[in-house]
Parts: C-alpha cells; sequence; structure tokens
C-alpha cells in the first residue's frame, strides 16, 4: 500500500520532471529526477538490471526531508528514473528514510536496509534506528516489525544518535552481514558488524574498525567487500585534518586495505588511503557483477560546497561514473566501467606530438568525451611541467598540472565560471615514473572526472563552464614533452 506521503512524491515527479531540459542533464551520469540529490543507496543488481536508489529531496534543490529516489540500468551508462521508492511516512523514519543498501532475499524479493530518523521530543537530538523494506524493484512495503536495530542493540559508550548507514549482503552460506557506523565513546567514528539469519533478526557481531579520532570525527556510508585475497573497507570521514598530500581537510572518502576473520568478526588494517583526490566525492557504495566486478558509485560533491549550484537549475546532485575496481600494489585501483567504452565515436588519434608551448589539435575538443594522454619527456634533460586545459574558452578554464620533480598532480577550476567562494585547487602526489605520465579524463558537460596512470588515483570535480568552452590545450614548460592523443566523442542515445 502507498502511502499518502510516498503517492504525493511520485505524484509531484511524474508531473516535474519532464520539464528538466535534457540539455540540462549530464548524458551519462546517474542524476535525480527532479530535485535534489546525495548518498547513492542500495546499489545491486536484481532481476537482470543494476538498480540504484539514492538520498533524494523531491521538492527542491536544497537537502530536506529524504527519501530514496531510484534508477536502474542495464550498463551503467544508460539510466532510467523508476517512482520514488521511500518516503517518511512512519513513526520511526519520520524525519527522514536516510541511507542504507539492498539484497535479493532467497524467495525472489528485494530487501532494503536504511536508517530511520525521528526526533526526540522538544530537543534537536534525533534517534537513528535501523529499518527494512521488502518489494518488487519497483514498490516495497516497510516491515511490520521496524526498527530492527535501535539503541539496544549498540555496544556500550555507542551513540544512538548517530548510528546508521547499514550495507546489507548476503554470505554463500545464505545468512546475512551488515556494517553500519556509529560515533563511539571517544567521539569519533566506529563501523559496526551485525549480521542475521533470515534478513529480519538482526544482532551485533564485533567493531570492525575504529577511527580513534585519527581518520576525522565521525565516519558515514561504510562499505565491505572482499577484493582480489583482500577485505577491502570504504568509510567517509567528516571533520578530517589534512595530512600531506594523502588526506585533505574537511570531507572525504578512505579505503582501508586488510584481512578478515570471519570467525571472530575481526578486521586488520595494512594500509589506508584517500579514494578520490579531487574537489567533489563522497559516499560511496558498491555491487558485485554478475561477471565478478567490484563496481564502486559516489556523490560527486561534497558537504561543504553542496549549495553552490545555479539558482535556476531544476535538479542537483550527480553520481561519479561507476568504477571497476581492483588491488594492485596493496592500493585500491579505480578505472570506468568497461561499458562506456561501447559508447566512443569519432575517434581522434595522435602520436609522438612534440610539446614545447601552449598548443591546440585538430579534432580535439568538446565537453563529454573520453580522452587518454601519454606524455614522456622528449629530452634528456627532461621538463618542469605539463598542463592540459579543458572547458577553456579564453576566459574560463580548468587544468589539470604535472609537475615531474616534484611528483604532484595538481587541478585547478579556480577560472571555471564558479560565482562562489570555495576550495577550487588540490594538489596530490603521483607515482614517479622518470617523467612519464598517462592520465584519463572523463568529461560529462559540467564534471571531470580524471584517473592517473591507469587508475592508480581518481580526482573528480564539477565545473560552472557554460557548455559553449569546449577548447582544449597541451601545455609543456621547462623543457619539451612527446605527447600521445586519443580522444572519443561519447554519444548516448
Amino acid at each position: 500500500m502507498v502511502s499518502e506521503t510516498l503517492r504525493n512524491a511520485r505524484e509531484f515527479e511524474a508531473t516535474y520532471q519532464p520539464t528538466v531540459p535534457e540539455s540540462e542533464r549530464a548524458v551519462f551520469h546517474a542524476t535525480p529526477a527532479i530535485g535534489w540529490m546525495n548518498d547513492p543507496n542500495g546499489f545491486s543488481f536484481y532481476r537482470g538490471a543494476y538498480h540504484l536508489f539514492y538520498q533524494y529531496h523531491p521538492y527542491s534543490t536544497k537537502w530536506g526531508p529524504m527519501h530514496w529516489g531510484h534508477l536502474t540500468t542495464k550498463d551503467f551508462i544508460r539510466w532510467e528514473h523508476l517512482p520514488a521508492a521511500l518516503a517518511p511516512d512512519s513513526d520511526y523514519d519520520l524525519d527522514g528514510c536516510w541511507s542504507g543498501g539492498a539484497v535479493e532475499l532467497p524467495d525472489g524479493r528485494q530487501l532494503l536496509m536504511y536508517t530511520g530518523r525521528r526526533a526526540r521530543g522538544e530537543q534537536e537530538l534525533y534517534y537513528q534506528r535501523q529499518c527494512l523494506a521488502v518489494g518488487d524493484g519497483r514498490d516495497y512495503e516497510k516491515y511490520a516489525g521496524n526498527p530492527v536495530l535501535t539503541a539496544q542493540d549498540l555496544p556500550a559508550g555507542c551513540s544512538p544518535f548517530d548510528f546508521r548507514d547499514p550495507k546489507i549482503w548476503r554470505e554463500p552460506d545464505g545468512s546475512y552481514r551488515a556494517v553500519t557506523v556509529t560515533r563511539a565513546e571517544d567521539g569519533s567514528g566506529a563501523v559496526l558488524l551485525f549480521e542475521s539469519r533470515d534478513g529480519f533478526a538482526w544482532a551485533f557481531r564485533s567493531v570492525l574498525e575504529r577511527c580513534q579520532n585519527q581518520y576525522g570525527k565521525m565516519w558515514e556510508c561504510p562499505d565491505f567487500f572482499p577484493l582480489d585475497g583482500k577485505h577491502v573497507l570504504l568509510v567517509s570521514p567528516m571533520e578530517m585534518r589534512p595530512l600531506g598530500l594523502q588526506f585533505h581537510a574537511g570531507y572525504g572518502a578512505i579505503y582501508f586495505i586488510g584481512r578478515y576473520d570471519p570467525e571472530s568478526g575481526a578486521f586488520s588494517r595494512e594500509n589506508v588511503q584517500s579514494i578520490d583526490y579531487g574537489l567533489d566525492f563522497y559516499a560511496t557504495q558498491t555491487l558485485e557483477t554478475p561477471d565478478g566486478r567490484r563496481v564502486m558509485v559516489a556523490w560527486m560533491q561534497n558537504w561543504a560546497t553542496m549549495n553552490c549550484h545555479p539558482e535556476d537549475a531544476h535538479y542537483h546532485g550527480e553520481m561519479t561514473i561507476p568504477r571497476e575496481l581492483s588491488i594492485r600494489g596493496g592500493c585500491l585501483v579505480q578505472n570506468p566501467v568497461r561499458e562506456l567504452e561501447r559508447y566512443r565515436t569519432e575517434p581522434v588519434l595522435y602520436r609522438n606530438v612534440l610539446v614545447t608551448e601552449e598548443v591546440s589539435l585538430e579534432g580535439v575538443r568538446g565537453r563529454v568525451l573520453d580522452m587518454i594522454l601519454s606524455v614522456r619527456p622528449a629530452f634528456e634533460k627532461g621538463y618542469r611541467e605539463f598542463k592540459v586545459r579543458v572547458a577553456k574558452d579564453g576566459e574560463r578554464e580548468t587544468s589539470v598540472c604535472y609537475k615531474p620533480d616534484s611528483g604532484v598532480i595538481q587541478i585547478d577550476r579556480s577560472r571555471c565560471g564558479a560565482p562562489y567562494d570555495i576550495v577550487h585547487t588540490r594538489t596530490f602526489a603521483v607515482r614517479e615514473r622518470n617523467g612519464e605520465l598517462k592520465l584519463r579524463l572523463v568529461m560529462d558537460r559540467h564534471s571531470l572526472e580524471l584517473f592517473v596512470n591507469d587508475g592508480e588515483q581518481a580526482a573528480s570535480l564539477l565545473l560552472h563552464t557554460p557548455d559553449s568552452a569546449d577548447c582544449i590545450s597541451f601545455e609543456a614548460d621547462g623543457g619539451a614533452v612527446l605527447m600521445d592523443v586519443e580522444k572519443y566523442g561519447l554519444t548516448v542515445s
């Protein structure tokens, strides 16, 4: 039975989604039907399609009472909007249906697990409890036994007001596990592991990892999965303190690689690094494809810049391109899903272009593209820096600059046309390869995602430059480089 709150949301999006001009939307990134989008939820494969739910406020382009929006895709590139899946319409979630996950039950139904948020009396405190809904891939009914995890299920010292974002999965033996985040007794985040035989009755298993005030404060949006013989834990810290060029201040996303003992529920970390080194990346979630790939998506935004968008926009928020994950050299590697290559058109290829000053190449321009650059020193003395400028029109541009002597890349969107005083530059270290560098730039109108050295690092950012700014140029300073270019348009129709 559809509640009045959910019915109103569905009627609103059905009325106003058609008013969003296609020219305003990203071409192949997931965007909301209308209104506001943040965290990806319930990223899963179900009944022959990938499902992506998301935190959703249909009635404005600002964060509001959270619903679950709903998208499906067969290939991670073409997205179809389905009616909103959840609305804050029950006693236990009246102040929001917050983030969570999804899994298929043995009887073929899909189980959603999410955080219900509800105020406590007149105080500015909100209980966060874990809830369930069951459905058929389109319509979902909330479980009569909600909430299924409450303050009584938390270990001593954990806060019931910061207890959220369950990510659920099914074990090979048919049982279920879920990770959530909480604020521990030291005031910082922790990841908790819960278990269930049937997906409906849950019990605490272990504290999987603790922040201990080392990586930010509260953690959000956990995910935990096996990959290439290891286990990977993803979290999104709040209030991070900068640490060299590895972790930037504010909101970010980090990964832990280590070993997991399923018998004890213990995780032993071996490495921790940032997931993305750009300006707009938060709240990751992954799934396993039927052919065994681990694919990750994230909200291409962050809380510090979430209101910096055009006032006349019909929607706000989009997801990153889904990315295939692997482990190489003890580090997480990420690259755009291979399905993107099916949509490449109009190839433009250059080999051994000598670059000594700023130069543009015939056929290399655009705002919806997939471009691969390989650069190397042209002469023995090397070069001081290499720069590629995109979304350029003489007044505006966004640049990616590599400095081999210091081994860093700097991204800079300070001239992208944004009328806001927000973070526009970021610098991160890359592996030294004697001045050689491989970059892949994926652009989709108002976004740029950069992949360095076959996915060793990634950096995501939004651009405010008008679509008409579509020039691209290359420049070497303090020497010369030889450059190879593969540039493809991307057509999704």
